[in-house]
């Protein structure tokens, strides 16, 4: 879809449909998202698919079960979880994913996840800004990609973190490139905590 082959788009997105809807069927009461890029994404089938008389309602069907493995806690869930914790004593800094924040309008979930887990988290100065990897962009601007990736690392690494985390695997792979700070999925840095 990124790469406006918007034919071939859609039919992967009348795939996944297909592929789900016997759970939905079933009464599954969400998708759970752990890389925020495809959770935007499939979050918007009910905009892609909206012409399509076979799959318009199953789309948006579809995109209002999508959740982001962070919105899936509660306070008792995290209790729990935090019962089974070994405290944190990694600093981290969470780099908030342009698809979790804008596309989503998530910002803040994680952090707060996180700091309700007990990671220590420096502020991350302009935290809005991209990372430069957005889908395709760093191969298609990449100088400009570049520089918001250099940018991104300077605000991300200002609190001298022992490992950066964040919520989309384009991110972490595009800002792991470029720094020795450990970059992970939160989930990863949460799951080597339990005991």
């Amino acid at each position: 879809h990124h790469m406006t082959a918007t034919s071939e788009a859609r039919a992967l997105l009348r795939n996944n449909i297909d592929c789900w809807w016997p759970y939905v069927e079933r009464g599954i009461e969400a998708i759970v998202i752990n890389a925020s890029g495809c959770g935007a994404m499939i979050r918007e089938y009910g905009n892609l698919l909206c012409d399509d008389p076979d799959y318009a309602k199953k789309a948006r069907c579809i995109s209002g079960k999508v959740r982001d493995i962070a919105e899936m806690f509660s306070d008792a869930d995290l209790d729990r979880l935090k019962s089974i914790m070994q405290p944190s004593r990694k600093a981290v800094t969470f780099h908030s994913p342009c698809s979790l924040q804008h596309g989503q309008k998530l910002a803040g979930v994680t952090e707060t996840l996180l700091a309700k887990l007990g990671f220590p988290q420096a502020r991350v100065p302009n935290a809005h800004i991209c990372c430069g990897s957005a889908g395709v962009y760093s191969l298609l601007q990449g100088k400009l990609a570049e520089k918001l990736q250099a940018d991104k690392l300077s605000a991300l690494t200002s609190g001298d973190p022992e490992v950066i985390v964040t919520s989309n695997i384009g991110c972490q792979i595009y800002l792991q490139q470029a720094t020795t700070v450990p970059v992970r999925h939160w989930v990863e840095v949460v799951d080597e905590l339990i005991a």
